[in-house]
Protein backbone atom coordinates (compact mmCIF):
# COMPACT_ATOMS: atom_id res chain seq x y z
CA UNK A 1 0.00 0.00 0.00
CA UNK A 2 1.47 3.76 -0.70
CA UNK A 3 2.40 5.25 2.49
CA UNK A 4 0.94 8.76 0.76
CA UNK A 5 -2.47 7.87 -0.32
CA UNK A 6 -5.59 9.61 1.14
CA UNK A 7 -6.69 6.73 2.80
CA UNK A 8 -3.66 6.68 5.33
CA UNK A 9 -3.61 10.76 6.10
CA UNK A 10 -7.27 10.83 6.57
CA UNK A 11 -7.13 8.43 9.35
CA UNK A 12 -4.00 9.92 11.32
CA UNK A 13 -5.58 11.30 14.88
CA UNK A 14 -3.60 14.63 14.04
CA UNK A 15 -5.55 14.87 11.12
CA UNK A 16 -9.02 14.41 12.14
CA UNK A 17 -8.56 16.39 15.53
CA UNK A 18 -7.19 19.66 13.46
CA UNK A 19 -9.88 19.21 11.42
CA UNK A 20 -12.86 18.89 14.27
CA UNK A 21 -11.36 21.69 16.68
CA UNK A 22 -10.89 23.95 13.80
CA UNK A 23 -14.62 23.31 13.34
CA UNK A 24 -15.54 23.70 16.82
CA UNK A 25 -12.76 26.39 17.89
CA UNK A 26 -14.13 28.81 14.94
CA UNK A 27 -17.50 28.54 16.29
CA UNK A 28 -16.17 29.35 20.02
CA UNK A 29 -13.85 31.90 18.74
CA UNK A 30 -16.83 34.01 17.00
CA UNK A 31 -19.23 33.32 19.78
CA UNK A 32 -16.71 34.63 22.43
CA UNK A 33 -16.42 38.39 20.55
CA UNK A 34 -18.76 39.65 23.10
CA UNK A 35 -16.28 39.26 25.52
CA UNK A 36 -13.51 40.78 23.73
CA UNK A 37 -12.93 44.97 23.16
CA UNK A 38 -13.22 45.01 19.23
CA UNK A 39 -11.06 48.14 17.87
CA UNK A 40 -13.29 50.71 16.16
CA UNK A 41 -13.30 50.85 12.65
CA UNK A 42 -13.00 47.54 13.09
CA UNK A 43 -15.20 45.52 9.48
CA UNK A 44 -16.68 42.26 9.83
CA UNK A 45 -13.67 40.32 7.67
CA UNK A 46 -11.04 42.26 10.44
CA UNK A 47 -13.20 39.99 13.11
CA UNK A 48 -13.57 36.94 11.00
CA UNK A 49 -10.16 37.25 10.51
CA UNK A 50 -8.86 37.32 13.57
CA UNK A 51 -11.37 34.43 14.96
CA UNK A 52 -9.48 32.68 12.17
CA UNK A 53 -5.90 33.29 13.03
CA UNK A 54 -7.57 32.23 16.83
CA UNK A 55 -8.87 29.39 15.69
CA UNK A 56 -5.58 27.92 13.97
CA UNK A 57 -4.25 29.12 17.23
CA UNK A 58 -6.41 26.50 19.18
CA UNK A 59 -5.84 24.02 16.87
CA UNK A 60 -1.95 24.01 17.32
CA UNK A 61 -2.62 24.37 21.10
CA UNK A 62 -4.91 21.18 20.66
CA UNK A 63 -2.29 19.32 18.85
CA UNK A 64 0.44 20.08 21.50
CA UNK A 65 -1.81 19.11 24.09
CA UNK A 66 -2.85 15.78 22.22
CA UNK A 67 1.11 15.35 21.43
CA UNK A 68 1.85 15.63 24.97
CA UNK A 69 -0.53 12.80 26.02
CA UNK A 70 0.12 10.31 23.32
CA UNK A 71 4.03 10.92 24.25
CA UNK A 72 3.31 9.98 27.93
CA UNK A 73 0.71 7.38 26.79
CA UNK A 74 3.38 6.07 23.91
CA UNK A 75 0.69 5.93 21.65
CA UNK A 76 -0.85 8.81 19.37
CA UNK A 77 -3.94 6.35 19.75
CA UNK A 78 -4.62 7.19 22.99
CA UNK A 79 -7.87 8.80 22.40
CA UNK A 80 -9.88 5.26 20.89
CA UNK A 81 -10.27 4.62 24.48
CA UNK A 82 -8.66 7.24 26.60
CA UNK A 83 -8.45 7.29 30.17
CA UNK A 84 -9.43 9.71 32.55
CA UNK A 85 -6.25 10.72 33.69
CA UNK A 86 -5.11 11.54 29.57
CA UNK A 87 -7.86 13.31 29.30
CA UNK A 88 -7.21 15.40 32.44
CA UNK A 89 -3.52 16.08 31.32
CA UNK A 90 -4.95 16.76 27.71
CA UNK A 91 -7.07 19.96 29.06
CA UNK A 92 -4.49 20.75 31.83
CA UNK A 93 -1.81 21.41 28.91
CA UNK A 94 -4.40 23.20 27.18
CA UNK A 95 -5.33 25.48 30.02
CA UNK A 96 -1.72 26.27 31.25
CA UNK A 97 -0.65 27.17 26.95
CA UNK A 98 -3.75 29.22 27.18
CA UNK A 99 -3.07 31.03 30.53
CA UNK A 100 0.63 31.95 29.42
CA UNK A 101 -0.80 33.07 26.02
CA UNK A 102 -3.34 35.53 27.32
CA UNK A 103 -1.00 36.80 30.07
CA UNK A 104 1.12 37.88 27.20
CA UNK A 105 -1.21 39.01 24.53
CA UNK A 106 -3.21 40.87 27.18
CA UNK A 107 -0.05 42.18 28.91
CA UNK A 108 2.90 43.00 27.43
CA UNK A 109 1.99 42.03 23.95
CA UNK A 110 -1.17 44.04 23.80
CA UNK A 111 -2.70 41.65 21.22
CA UNK A 112 -6.23 41.61 22.61
CA UNK A 113 -8.19 44.00 25.24
CA UNK A 114 -11.09 41.79 27.43
CA UNK A 115 -14.44 43.92 27.40
CA UNK A 116 -15.92 44.86 30.72
CA UNK A 117 -18.20 41.47 30.65
CA UNK A 118 -15.19 39.19 30.70
CA UNK A 119 -14.84 37.77 33.54
CA UNK A 120 -11.68 37.08 35.12
CA UNK A 121 -9.98 34.49 37.30
CA UNK A 122 -8.51 36.88 40.15
CA UNK A 123 -4.60 36.71 40.58
CA UNK A 124 -3.85 35.24 37.10
CA UNK A 125 -6.46 37.98 34.98
CA UNK A 126 -6.78 35.23 32.20
CA UNK A 127 -10.23 35.81 31.02
CA UNK A 128 -12.99 32.76 31.91
CA UNK A 129 -13.92 32.60 29.00
CA UNK A 130 -10.84 31.22 26.92
CA UNK A 131 -10.41 28.88 29.59
CA UNK A 132 -13.73 27.86 29.91
CA UNK A 133 -13.02 27.02 26.10
CA UNK A 134 -10.67 23.75 27.47
CA UNK A 135 -13.78 22.41 29.18
CA UNK A 136 -16.09 21.98 25.90
CA UNK A 137 -14.12 22.60 22.68
CA UNK A 138 -11.22 19.85 23.31
CA UNK A 139 -13.91 17.39 25.37
CA UNK A 140 -16.18 17.36 22.00
CA UNK A 141 -13.11 17.47 19.80
CA UNK A 142 -11.88 13.87 21.07
CA UNK A 143 -15.43 12.66 21.38
CA UNK A 144 -16.08 13.00 17.37
CA UNK A 145 -12.02 12.14 16.65
CA UNK A 146 -12.72 8.75 18.72
CA UNK A 147 -15.90 8.23 17.08
CA UNK A 148 -14.29 8.96 13.50
CA UNK A 149 -11.24 6.25 14.44
CA UNK A 150 -13.63 3.91 15.62
CA UNK A 151 -15.60 3.80 12.59
CA UNK A 152 -12.72 3.60 10.37
CA UNK A 153 -12.78 0.23 7.88
CA UNK A 154 -9.58 -1.67 7.47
Amino acid sequence: MNHYSPSNWLNLPEFNIAIFSFLLSFFWEIQQMWFYQIPAGYSHLDIVRNCTVATVGDVIILLIAFWAVAALSKSRHWLRYPSRRQMSVFILVGVVITVVIEAWSTGPLNRWTYAESMPTIPILGTGLVPLLMWFLVPPLTIWFTRRQMLSERY
